[in-house]
């Protein structure tokens, strides 16, 4: 992937290099889709473990990735209900930070709304941690831990350590998968973002956001 990046940054115009920046290039994801795309930072890092991404002056990607996945976007997701993920450093197939820009399980945004109504999601990101939901993916009933932001003007990565991983628990960033799932309302995206975190610590937890993510 690296060296994919690497390409479109020296070839832009490229029919593959969906949208070249100087922070990130977009690229089909596999198999190729209207509704598979990857974002990947057009620097050096590995992924989700990478002490870099929690600095105050590192690129928003999950703003990046929704800019160009939403509707009228740069490369818009075809799909009714869009999301963002990426996986743990265990369950990824790269070494080069990628965000998966694909459709989201069509249950999923209906089961955040009821959550969100039964006041189950939480609210401020200091008890981002406490708040644990089942979600029903591609193989079953996973537990999540559930968010919800008014925006992603946000380091999700910053906020997922500070809150979620650091001590006093024995958890890494490594292990971490995280999705984002822009909330819509009838046909209109309203601007909130849940943000869902989980890891294989949790009863029925996951350390892959493709249980949730629909490619195809």
């Amino acid at each position: 992937m690296w060296d994919d990046v690497q390409y479109c940054v020296q070839h832009p115009k490229e029919a593959r290099c969906l949208n070249t920046t100087s922070n990130y290039v977009v690229l089909h994801g596999k198999p190729e889709s209207g509704r598979n795309f990857l974002l990947s930072p057009t620097c050096r890092i590995n992924g989700i473990e990478c002490p870099f991404l929690e600095h105050a002056d590192v690129a928003n990607y999950w703003s990046d990735a929704w800019v160009n996945a939403k509707p009228g976007g740069a490369v818009p997701v075809r799909a009714d209900f869009i999301g963002l993920g990426i996986n743990s450093q265990t369950a990824r197939q790269f070494n080069q930070l990628h965000i998966h820009m694909a459709g989201v399980v069509e249950k999923t945004q209906q089961q955040l709304h009821d959550l969100e109504a039964q006041k189950r999601i939480a609210i401020s990101p200091g008890r981002w941690s406490q708040y644990l939901v089942f979600l029903t993916g591609t193989k079953g009933n996973r537990t999540y831990r559930a968010l919800l932001l008014d925006s992603l003007n946000y380091n999700l990565f910053a906020l997922l350590d500070k809150y979620v991983v650091s001590p006093p628990t024995t958890m890494t960033m490594a292990h971490q998968t995280l999705i984002v799932v822009p909330k819509k309302a009838g046909k209109d995206y309203t601007g909130d973002f849940y943000v869902l975190n989980s890891d294989e610590s949790l009863h029925d937890g996951t350390d892959t956001c493709d249980e949730l993510l629909v490619y195809a």
